[in-house]
């Protein structure tokens, strides 16, 4: 298992000073959120791109992409528009910004590239939403097969795909889904109440792509720093230990950019503390 955090817990560092602080702190992986402080996917340059793949090459650091960012293509709503309008041009731009962060994604190396199925619009029914959501991933899962970079869906509360078993049934909908694999949020399992991860995680076993963890209050969707929610995470590794997990396990702090020195430390004690348990 290698020790992560995701950078838009990060949003107050440059990305390349941000990379070396996690470095010196022991951190082996990042899961790198392209975002408007660091290689905003509508703005970057080819050489930005080129000097953060050799910055983590440097400093042997493993990288998965995240696709998360909140006000990319609407500054007054966040994560809109998504693959499930009704709109097929406002489809189109998140499409668009998926297959800019697939690019990314081959240009740094990363070992996956996450993203999630969005909010259903007022209107639009279960069944019509997950026919949009595939008709968008045919597109992104072929390019992603052409680049060689993994897809990993991961279920969000709130969102049209909540839980592990409904990104399971999607992904078993698909006519070719070994591109596909799944990225679980633990801290996700206690907000929708799908199971404790000893009882989600097997049923990953072989498809996980990513994880992510950090703790949450019971039943809320909100990320909070470990110790401050109700996450077992002596649980929770042996889980990840029990499937053979052995990338990435990436803390999600994305509210505590203004704390980030003092939680990068936490997280990284708290991974060598259950990680040796």
């Amino acid at each position: 298992m290698l020790c992560g955090y995701n950078t838009n817990g990060l949003a107050h560092h440059r990305l390349d000073e941000a990379l070396r602080m996690m470095a010196d702190l022991g951190f082996e992986a990042v899961a790198l959120t392209p975002d408007v402080p660091h290689l905003d996917p509508m703005r970057c340059r080819p050489s930005e791109v080129e000097r953060t793949a050799a910055l983590l090459q440097g400093l042997g650091m493993t990288v998965v992409l995240e696709t998360g960012g909140r006000f990319l293509l609407d500054p007054l709503r966040k994560h809109r528009p998504n693959l499930l309008e009704n709109d097929p041009a406002a489809r189109r731009r998140r499409l668009n910004l998926l297959l800019r962060c697939l690019e990314l994604a081959a240009d740094l190396g990363a070992e996956a590239l996450s993203f999630w199925s969005g909010t259903r619009p007022e209107g639009v029914s279960p069944e019509v939403a997950l026919a949009r959501l595939r008709e968008g991933f045919e597109v992104l899962g072929g390019r992603a097969r052409e680049a060689g970079v993994p897809l990993a869906l991961e279920p969000e509360p709130g969102m049209c795909i909540e839980t592990v078993e409904e990104a399971l049934a999607f992904r078993g909908s698909l006519g070719n889904p070994e591109i596909l694999g799944i990225c679980v949020d633990i801290g996700h399992l206690y907000v929708t109440g799908e199971g404790s991860p000893s009882e989600v995680l097997p049923k990953v076993r072989g498809i996980c792509r990513q994880v992510h963890l950090e703790d949450v209050p019971s039943g809320t969707h909100l990320h909070l720093p470990p110790g401050e929610g109700v996450v077992d995470f002596a649980e929770a590794f042996r889980a990840l230990e029990g499937i053979d997990w052995d990338g990435p396990v990436c803390f999600e702090l994305s509210r505590h950019s203004a704390e980030a020195p003092d939680q990068l430390r936490r997280a990284r004690e708290l991974f060598l503390r259950f990680r040796k348990a």
